[in-house]
């Protein structure tokens, strides 16, 4: 939706995680297979790091507003439950591994739903992937729910079982105000 509404502002740059590069290749196997939790992070970092040097700093270097589709709180928040029993206190020790050197978002919206929901609308139109498990994505939301706690001017919770448009009313509204962007 938002790519639709600024599509001719050559000013704003969209993008996701994992990327389209060859190391987000590498990063969409790993989630579709039985991929060690310790090496699966690594690898979205190296995509997430990778992302910064070739397309995010030089976006906002040109003064772009960049939206990025998943960043470094969706890996947080994922990795935070798959490290779960191999690492103490994953979600703080994934943040830690991007101290210092990750950019962080200036707002980031976060598309709050019940995940018995969320399963019901990806079983609706496309493959699980391991990541959709009713108990494992309770554990990530509860997880970015903690991230909203440690840093709440940062995040915009919207609640994702409104009816579309609402939701993304809500959302061009907090990117037009957080960004003092013209409709």
């Amino acid at each position: 939706m938002l790519e639709q509404h600024f599509r001719n502002d050559p000013d704003v740059v969209f993008t996701r995680e994992p990327t389209t590069g060859w190391i987000g290749d590498v990063v969409n196997q790993a989630i579709g297979s039985r991929t060690d939790p310790m090496a699966e992070l690594f690898l979205f970092i190296a995509d997430h790091a990778d992302h910064l040097s070739s397309l995010i700093k030089p976006a906002l270097d040109d003064n772009k507003m960049v939206i990025s589709d998943r960043y470094s709180d969706s890996r947080y928040a994922y990795q935070g439950v798959t490290l779960q029993g191999i690492i103490k206190s994953p979600l703080e020790w994934v943040i830690e591994l991007h101290k210092d050197w990750t950019i962080i978002p200036n707002l980031t919206i976060l598309l709050d739903i019940n995940p018995a929901v969320s399963i019901a609308r990806v079983d609706s139109r496309s493959k699980q992937t391991k990541f959709e498990k009713i108990d494992f994505l309770q554990q990530v939301r509860d997880n970015y729910l903690k991230l909203v706690d440690m840093e709440p001017d940062r995040f915009l919770v919207v609640d994702a079982q409104q009816p579309i448009k609402k939701v993304k009313e809500i959302i061009l509204a907090a990117v037009v105000e957080n960004f003092r962007y013209p409709l």
